[in-house]
């Protein structure tokens, strides 16, 4: 009785120290701060939060019912051979302060991060620039090659856009960086209580529901629609929303995706919105096991369709491996698919400009 006694006493203090670290560990930055005072109050008023967390337009389980971790952990020890690049990717690399801007250009830097410049402005999407996706160094790290931009490669950001708050969009080594450099940031309802703990000043922060519009400036409307995704940055998810964005900018229609599963929405916002110059759709990091948050490349496709896009830029791949498929077989899937549709698509190496309505580079750069 007195040994299983001490192997109870040793076993509750195992699980105490256990759940303590946890605890302290994730008091850290990294993984910011829920939503509190006036910010919360916003929320509790969206008609997209309901009981206790934000919603989807769609029922969107983040896994099917009949998905088995079992068979996840299977898949993730037999995943594609090719799931990481045998060699570094190529890229450009170009003077993005020196970047011509009487056309909009815009700038891939892989996964997706992207700069748009226009007419003296600049806009910068998602930019993850610490090298790997996640809240451990150890973790989501990228691909050889891919990061050849950093924050000092950055100019002066007039609208900083941040989609969600995971990891792959919301870093905060790469934000507290660039806090110096940009004028204002435009995200989801909610993120701004991570960019506040980070040392963002609240006036410098605009979050958006779903449908809110935003006058920049008379050149420039930034509208957040609806996406089929979900949020959180620890254990818990939907206390913050994710959204998509359209960016009306200097007379062009442009989509900024984000992250989304395919639905209903892109037929909405393509009626409210479209035509399109450009869609920017995430194409990458799809899975069988969580089919409803993120699109498979055939629906990267209609979804373009529904939005009535003229051309497709792929974004969400080319940087890390969240996913257990190879990590081009994205862009083989969108393409096969797009040419038997006859659809649009540019695909720039990491740093080579898109210059919309001029130049859309096409180099298969990705057989290896």
């Amino acid at each position: 009785m007195k040994r299983l006694r001490t192997t109870m006493i040793t076993l509750a203090l195992l699980v105490a120290v256990a759940v303590g670290s946890t605890y302290l560990f994730m008091q850290q930055s990294v993984f910011g701060s829920n939503p509190a005072t006036d910010r919360l109050e916003r929320i509790l008023h969206s008609k997209n939060y309901q009981n206790g967390s934000f919603q989807n337009l769609e029922v969107t389980p983040v896994m099917p019912e009949d998905a088995s971790y079992w068979g996840m952990m299977q898949d993730f020890l037999h995943k594609d051979p090719n799931n990481i690049p045998a060699y570094p990717l190529p890229s450009v690399k170009t003077d993005l302060k020196a970047l011509a801007d009487d056309k909009p250009s815009i700038v891939w830097f892989g996964h997706s991060s992207y700069l748009i410049k226009s007419k003296g402005i600049t806009v910068l999407v998602d930019p993850v620039f610490s090298g790997n996706a996640s809240p451990v160094s150890f973790f989501g790290k990228s691909f050889p090659g891919s990061d050849e931009y950093s924050v000092d490669d950055m100019p002066d950001i007039d609208l900083l856009i941040l989609s969600h708050d995971h990891y792959d969009h919301l870093d905060y080594k790469t934000i507290t960086q660039l806090i110096p450099k940009v004028k204002k940031f435009y995200t989801a309802l909610g993120v701004g209580a991570h960019l506040e703990r980070w040392g963002v000043p609240t006036d410098r922060i605009v979050e958006f529901d779903w449908w809110d519009k935003q006058q920049v400036s008379d050149s420039i409307v930034l509208t957040a629609v609806p996406a089929r995704h979900f949020s959180g940055r620890s254990f818990t998810r939907g206390k913050t929303l994710w959204t998509a964005f359209v960016l009306n900018l200097n007379g062009n229609n442009l989509f900024l995706g984000g992250d989304s599963g395919y639905g209903k929405h892109f037929r909405e916002i393509g009626d409210k919105y479209g035509p399109f110059d450009l869609a920017i759709l995430e194409c990458g990091q799809y899975g069988k096991d969580w089919p409803h948050i993120h699109m498979f490349p055939e629906e990267v496709a209609t979804a373009a369709q529904d939005l009535r896009a003229k051309t497709i830029l792929p974004v969400h791949w080319a940087k890390f491996s969240l996913a257990l498929h190879a990590w081009n077989e994205p862009i083989k899937r969108l393409l096969k698919k797009t040419d038997e549709q006859g659809m649009d698509v540019t695909t720039p190496r990491i740093g080579e400009p898109v210059l919309l309505n001029a130049s859309y580079p096409r180099a298969v750069w990705w057989n290896f």
